[in-house]
């Protein structure tokens, strides 16, 4: 039972906090705004060739937003934290769907631009796109989105043609402690997530999350609604161990379910030609990952990940369910002192059922025969660069091999060459050639 003294110290503790909170806000500032040219320019990524270094070194058009970033733009969703990017297009389509594209081609059904959650593949190879309204994490979690635009197929194969977003969420032992965050409104009608992190030894920490929200439809010019509110509940956990000194194991898994209410206009031959009928729309799934790393030493190092993830989406035209296993292995080694080397393999197994649905009308938009297909993809890929003068000029060479059951073979091979005429400057070229298509369901029979 608390005391009227152990109340009054709370409060004095609480007043306190609330009085120095705008003096460490202000003192954070001012070390963001003195920071030197040098140190913002050595923010570190890891999606331009697959190893840490700094973005004044990456040969690639590459964007990264911090979590600071995320934090002062208000972003809900990873969709609007996009926005703030360079050269990604971003735009809404209704209450619960986006369109997100690079180097201008956007569309709900963009098909040319790989997007990775802590190494996850997050496209489903329906249409080789991103349902976004699935793609969720806490955005208080996420350490950084790595933004690269242009072709990365050699390094991440034929879906990466326009681009990589590469999305990375803290290390657990940088969120111990219990968060937690609510509010509502007129559009966002409710929301709240929480999260509590902990150790498990000296070594070894863990987190655990829930989110939800419910958002508001849309409203016509007309003033009608649009129908489109939906709701979305998601859950996950991440631990992460530190074996020993040269070993390191992570380990993560979400599961989420969305109710997601929708508006579509259907063609007919009969008069009047057209109908519009409105659905509730279930979306469910969830995903497993395991990475293990060891390090030799600064500039040798492997890794073993493996996920598996696993959706299914009943909107009223059809319904889309697909169960994906990949296994990733990769190794970074120095062969001499002027060049260090990067090499690969993956392993991913698919099954999918794709059916159309029957409307309100009784018709069907679609049918595909056969309705579901077992699909593997191997492939691996190694990339050299070469220091051909100290500081100054870097060659990088390398390609991607791919054998997938609908085209065969791929190659992609790929060549940079980056210039330092000053340590602030870099200038960079690019030669490739990508002979793949976007990977998805061809050579099955569909009748419209």
């Amino acid at each position: 039972m608390m005391t009227n003294s152990n109340i009054a110290i709370g409060n004095y503790i609480l007043l306190v906090m609330l009085f120095l909170s705008p003096f460490a806000q202000a003192e954070e500032q001012n070390e963001a705004v003195n920071l030197s040219v040098e140190d913002l320019l050595n923010v570190k990524v890891t999606s331009v060739a697959k190893k840490a270094q700094s973005l004044n070194d990456a040969p690639a058009a590459a964007f990264v937003i911090s979590n600071d970033d995320i934090k002062r733009s208000g972003a809900t969703n990873i969709p609007d934290a996009l926005r703030l990017a360079p050269g990604l297009n971003v735009a809404r389509i209704d209450a619960n769907k986006w369109a997100v594209g690079s180097r201008g081609f956007n569309g709900r059904f963009a098909n040319k631009l790989l997007v990775l959650v802590d190494g996850r593949s997050a496209y489903t190879r329906s249409f080789s796109g991103v349902y976004w309204e699935n793609q969720d994490v806490m955005m208080e979690d996420v350490d950084r989105i790595e933004v690269i635009r242009g072709p990365g197929a050699t390094l991440w194969g034929a879906n990466a043609m326009n681009g990589v977003i590469n999305i990375i969420t803290k290390h657990s032992s940088e969120t111990q402690g219990g968060l937690l965050n609510a509010g509502g409104g007129t559009e966002e009608q409710g929301f709240g997530s929480f999260r509590y992190g902990t150790k498990f030894g000296k070594d070894t920490t863990a987190r655990a999350y829930v989110k939800g929200f419910n958002r508001d439809e849309n409203t016509h010019l007309t003033g009608e609604g649009a129908g489109d509110n939906w709701d979305k509940v998601q859950g996950g956990f991440r631990l992460d161990s530190q074996l020993n000194t040269q070993d390191t194991l992570k380990f993560q898994g979400d599961i989420y379910h969305a109710n997601i209410n929708q508006s579509s206009i259907f063609q007919q031959p009969s008069p009047p030609f057209a109908f519009t009928q409105n659905d509730r729309t279930h979306s469910y799934g969830g995903n497993v990952l395991g990475r293990y790393q060891h390090t030799f030493s600064t500039t040798s190092d492997y890794s073993l990940q493996f996920y598996y993830d696993t959706y299914t989406r009943n909107d009223a035209e059809y319904t889309d369910s697909r169960d994906t296993l990949d296994v990733d292995f990769q190794h970074r080694f120095t062969l001499l002192d002027w060049n260090e080397i990067v090499w690969g393999l993956n392993y991913r197994y698919g099954h999918d059922f794709i059916a159309g649905n029957r409307l309100q009308n009784g018709g069907k938009i679609f049918d595909i025969t056969p309705n579901s297909v077992n699909d593997q993809l191997i492939s691996g890929f190694i990339q050299d660069e070469l220091t051909l003068i100290e500081n100054k000029l870097w060659l990088t060479i390398g390609s991607k091999f791919e054998h997938n059951d609908y085209s065969g073979f791929e190659g992609q091979p790929s060549a940079r060459i980056m210039w330092a005429p000053h340590n602030q400057h870099r200038l960079w070229a690019q030669a490739f050639q990508d002979q793949s298509v976007p990977h998805h369901v061809p050579n099955r029979g569909v009748q419209y």
